[in-house]
């Protein structure tokens, strides 16, 4: 995919497009997210989840991190961890445990990836990033939804509802963004 086909997909700037463009066109290629209908909507999420590509991490300082601390649900068993295993890559891969199992699963598929529980940091890099993401997809079995145009379902899929509105957090946008991805896609 062309960084001016990524940019329109995922709202971002053409140069964090650019950036970004090679290692997402691999990753989706990787994970059978060839189709219209599925790169919509894994880049719809991709645009929402990462504020248009500008953040490949989760924001907020060790306070706010630290919420993350002692979340079994996540593997985070040792103090730092919720810092350490912040929200990383274009769908946020959160929790100690998510970072050994992604290892795990890029390694399984015969990908030569760095240990991420030994270097989180590395899910920071654009091949990382977009690999994980992709990984995600393929692991939650989401492109069947996009297949069906379930876009709600996919989303869901990614983010869990908002226990308020029964929707995703950010769902306003995600669908802003699904609208542009598919005229830039058609």
């Amino acid at each position: 995919m062309d960084a001016t086909t990524l940019a329109r997909c995922t709202g971002a700037r053409l140069d964090r497009a650019q950036l970004m463009a090679e290692a997402i066109s691999s990753a989706m290629d990787a994970y059978e997210i060839t189709t219209r209908a599925r790169q919509g909507m894994f880049l719809a999420n991709v645009g929402h989840e990462t504020t248009r590509l500008r953040y490949l991490a989760e924001l907020g300082g060790d306070d706010y991190l630290s919420r993350y601390n002692g979340r079994l649900d996540l593997g985070n068993t040792q103090p730092g961890d919720g810092p350490r295993y912040k929200g990383r890559g274009l769908l946020q891969t959160t929790g100690r445990a998510n970072y050994r199992a992604l290892t795990k699963r890029l390694r399984a598929r015969g990908i030569d990836c760095p240990d991420f529980e030994a270097e989180p940091a590395k899910l920071e890099l654009p091949q990382w990033a977009a690999l994980s993401a992709a990984d995600y997809v393929g692991m939650r079995n989401l492109n069947p939804k996009a297949d069906a145009g379930d876009f709600l379902g996919y989303c869901v899929g990614i983010n869990g509802k908002n226990k308020a509105t029964g929707l995703p957090n950010g769902w306003s946008e995600r669908t802003d963004l699904w609208v542009d991805a598919q005229r830039a896609l058609a």
